[in-house]
């Protein structure tokens, strides 16, 4: 089985028509997109289009063997232009199966907003899942479903319905996660790409052909890294940023090195947003013992922050004191901060890290000023040694320092 992408963008398509944004602007080329429409062996159109004559025409294929059209959002605008040969559009309802003289069987996956999901099987069993845009799998339990081969869905819109995908078993190691759905909510070519493969998913241009669980085809399955560290300076953006690269997986423990402050209204305030907009199925541990975690089996980490981490450390051992950091504070620094180390680069759990970026400004007035500036430098340089991935935030924005 395979399906061509006659187009991958939201229903109103990229670039949108008199949007002065910049992600409109350079969605130029191969990175402008026409709303999502897939052609399944060219006899199944999942969703009729504006211009899907065309687009098929563009990909170099006929629409004169499609034998079923199937609407997946809901529709109530005007009625949707019917070009000439094609059957009129139609929808299963919830739960139910269609079967098509071709051999395909397709089944209606009830949604948590309106509109009806797809699961698709071919005659030679693969199988395949499409969502329409802003939905997410209902009532999905682990293990209550088969591993798809290919899904395709809403991946920047809805990251939790890729989570649940996960958790149910929908979505395993080999399956090839595909965005469509594609909007001006992030800026289009390697910053696309960069936030998709932290997802295990990819992006593909309109009229590309995709065969079903080839082997070409898993190759192409991006290697989610299982370190990467994220800098950033105050309010860069980098929590956001480490949020975001694991919010479509189903189990996240959330290391918060900052503990709590009892009576620090404002450090309260920022922890409550922190948690706000993180999904509820994150669980939160408030410690600074991170070796352990480290070693251990399970979700992924996202550790916040390493800076707060070395506060806690730099307490520990006496730093603040030049007496005591003479005396041994600053051997048993650099103990904690290697030991720290070696449990990262022995580490077989997904681990997202967060950090400050210091030293660009003022240089600090104080001596252990200038000491946490140093070691949080050489903490930070040592830590993204073992990291596949180190991006930098700055305004929002993140660069890629390596992977």
């Amino acid at each position: 089985m395979d399906v061509t992408l006659l187009g991958t963008g939201a229903p109103e398509g990229l670039p949108r028509p008199h949007c002065p944004c910049a992600a409109c602007a350079t969605a130029l080329g191969a990175q402008a997109r026409a709303a999502t429409a897939l052609l399944v062996d060219g006899s199944l159109l999942l969703d009729l289009t504006p211009g899907v004559a065309f687009a098929a025409a563009r990909a170099g294929q006929s629409l004169g063997q499609v034998a079923q059209v199937l609407m997946s959002h809901p529709h109530d605008g005007p009625a949707v232009e019917v070009p000439a040969g094609l059957p009129q559009p139609g929808r299963v309802p919830d739960g139910r199966e269609l079967a098509l003289l071709t051999g395909h069987r397709v089944r209606a996956v009830a949604l948590d907003s309106p509109g009806t999901g797809y699961a698709v099987t071919g005659p030679d069993g693969k199988r395949l899942l499409y969502l329409p845009p802003g939905g997410a799998p209902a009532g999905l339990e682990e293990g209550s479903v088969q591993t798809y081969d290919m899904v395709l869905l809403d991946v920047v819109g809805r990251p939790d319905a890729l989570a649940k995908l996960r958790a149910a078993g929908a979505v395993g190691r080999a399956t090839d996660v595909v965005a469509v759905h594609l909007d001006h909510d992030v800026p289009p070519g390697a910053e696309l790409s960069r936030r998709l493969a932290a997802a295990g998913a990819r992006a593909v241009p309109d009229g590309t052909t995709l065969a079903i669980g080839a082997y070409e085809n898993m190759a192409a399955v991006p290697d989610v890294p299982r370190r990467t560290l994220v800098l950033g300076g105050a309010r860069s953006g980098k929590s956001v940023e480490a949020e975001r690269r694991l919010g479509s997986f189903p189990e996240v423990l959330y290391v918060a090195t900052g503990g709590t402050r009892g009576g620090d209204s404002e450090w309260t305030a920022r922890v409550a947003a922190h948690r706000e907009r993180r999904p509820g199925s994150w669980r939160t541990a408030e410690t600074c013992d991170l070796v352990p975690l480290l070693a251990q089996d399970g979700p992924p980490l996202l550790i916040d922050c390493l800076s707060l981490w070395l506060t806690d450390a730099m307490d520990a051992v006496g730093a603040w004191d030049d007496d005591e950091w003479a005396a041994g504070g600053e051997r048993s620094l650099r103990e904690r901060t290697a030991a720290l180390t070696s449990a990262v680069r022995a580490a077989r759990r997904t681990v997202v890290a967060v950090s400050n970026e210091v030293g660009s400004g003022i240089v600090p007035a104080t001596a252990s000023g200038r000491r946490y500036r140093d070691e949080l430098g050489r903490l930070n340089a040592a830590f993204a040694a073992e990291c596949e991935q180190v991006l930098l935030v700055v305004a929002g924005q993140a660069l890629p320092l390596r992977g």
